[in-house]
């Protein structure tokens, strides 16, 4: 877990939960949570959720949409100075989970290697596939969290 991470397990939702949190936090900010994606459908997939209790995006607060652009650029940046994506899908599904939260899937051309272990996107170049998706254990997911707050911000 990242070391920005003042967080109130007691705020986290179900959906947060079931993408792992605390275990799978990367940053914490104010109004939003930046997370691994257990299931890593490419290298680096995020869930971003939003703390505010709300089911709708249209829902959150000012606050949130003013403090989503710096969390968006602070996404891209690390993702492309960390693994070198070659586009990045924001996908807000909600049908399953409906906490608000966005799948961040960084979209790769070429297979990608972390840690000896060789990524691929298997939907490249069309619309990311959730249900393809990269076999990684416990382990690997923490070395991947761990890994990324390096080149946060």
């Amino acid at each position: 877990m990242a070391d920005n991470l003042n967080l109130d397990t007691q705020a986290l939702n179900a959906t947060m939960l079931k993408f792992g949190a605390p275990d799978s936090c990367i940053y914490h900010y104010q109004h939003w949570l930046v997370m691994l994606r257990p299931q890593q459908a490419t290298l680096g997939a995020l869930v971003l959720a939003a703390l505010e209790p709300v089911k709708a995006f249209s829902d959150l607060s000012a606050a949130s949409f003013a403090e989503l652009g710096q969390v968006t650029v602070d996404i891209e940046t690390c993702l492309k100075k960390t693994f070198d994506y070659d586009k990045l899908n924001y996908l807000m599904l909600m049908m399953v989970d409906p906490d608000v939260h966005f799948h961040v899937i960084p979209r790769y051309a070429d297979k990608k290697v972390f840690e000896g272990v060789e990524f691929e996107d298997k939907a490249w170049p069309g619309p990311p596939d959730l249900a393809c998706k990269n076999e990684t254990s416990e382990a690997m997911n923490q070395k991947i969290t761990d890994f990324l707050p390096a080149n946060w911000k």
